[in-house]
């Protein structure tokens, strides 16, 4: 038997290269497709982990290499749909006044009401983003039937909520219904060409006019007035209102603030007249102070 010398044992650099590089362009070949050009990877070994088949932004088509039956399989574009909640959902914070229509029989039971609520449900009186049930439907008989039951505002007068309503008034009303509520916003005042006279809050028909009738407007509109209800919150629309009433007093040379009420005992409660037992922190502020945005739904 012959006997392998060590001469033969060695091995020759350049077979162990060419082996190698032999090796190395059959992997590079096996990871592409067949085809001139193409820019595309072969069979995948764990696909889910290289291409995801949840929804991902701006992807539209099914995921193409997927080797799952028809029926588990569900389209990026039918994930992306908007669905309904699970039935009988709550949406955080309607549990507390989703069983309360928002009318009540005095100005005082109103405020007792929401401070009630706001201690009770740890300042949860409404929605995060500032909605709340509204059940009168955007007809003349709703806007009737809110201005006949909602007359009291649910938040008493503090000087928080007439700053609060003031700058907001700047913003969304001023322009047509003047920074005095004249009606002479600048898109009227000086010969302004604007489709339709906005209404003027200082004549007798508005000042007489319940809480339900400006509330109903900034949730729907009215005339040329578009709604307003994705621009206030729930609170945000009923600060609007009590500076609304202060505009109204002061054309009359009447009080309308944080002590005394002396346009309407029904359109407003001053925080020193509500009770200490309901009174809430800071001038009877709502805890939920991070709601500053309305809500696409209807809420009062």
């Amino acid at each position: 038997m012959k006997s392998i010398t060590n001469k033969q044992m060695k091995f020759n650099p350049s077979s162990i290269l060419a082996v190698l590089s032999l090796f190395l362009l059959a992997g590079t070949y096996s990871c592409q497709q067949p085809g001139v050009g193409v820019e595309k990877t072969g069979s995948e070994f764990i696909p889910d982990m290289a291409t995801p088949v949840t929804y991902e932004a701006n992807l539209y088509t099914n995921y193409s290499l997927n080797s799952w039956d028809e029926e588990s399989v569900v389209s990026r574009h039918k994930l992306s749909q908007p669905r309904l909640p699970v039935k009988g959902t709550i949406p955080r914070g309607y549990a507390s006044i989703a069983t309360h229509d928002g009318t009540y029989q005095s100005a005082q039971e109103a405020i007792a009401h929401t401070m009630a609520k706001q201690k009770k449900d740890g300042g949860i009186v409404f929605t995060p983003n500032g909605s709340g049930p509204y059940y009168y439907p955007d007809t003349e008989e709703g806007r009737t039937l809110a201005t006949e039951q909602i007359r009291y505002n649910p938040f008493p007068i503090t000087k928080k909520a007439i700053a609060n309503g003031q700058e907001l008034y700047t913003i969304y009303c001023s322009n047509c219904h003047g920074d005095k509520g004249d009606g002479e916003g600048y898109l009227v005042a000086k010969g302004g060409k604007y489709p339709a006279q906005p209404a003027n809050f200082l004549l007798e028909d508005f000042i007489n006019s319940s809480n339900g009738r400006y509330y109903h407007a900034i949730m729907y509109g009215k005339n040329a007035m578009g709604s307003h209800a994705d621009k206030l919150s729930y609170e945000e629309r009923w600060n609007v209102i009590h500076y609304i009433r202060l505009l109204q007093a002061k054309s009359l040379k009447v009080k309308y603030n944080d002590e005394m009420n002396e346009l309407n005992p029904e359109y407003g409660v001053p925080a020193a007249q509500v009770p200490k037992a309901t009174t809430t922190p800071d001038e009877g502020q709502s805890n939920n102070e991070t709601s500053t945005s309305g809500s696409g739904g209807h809420g009062h």
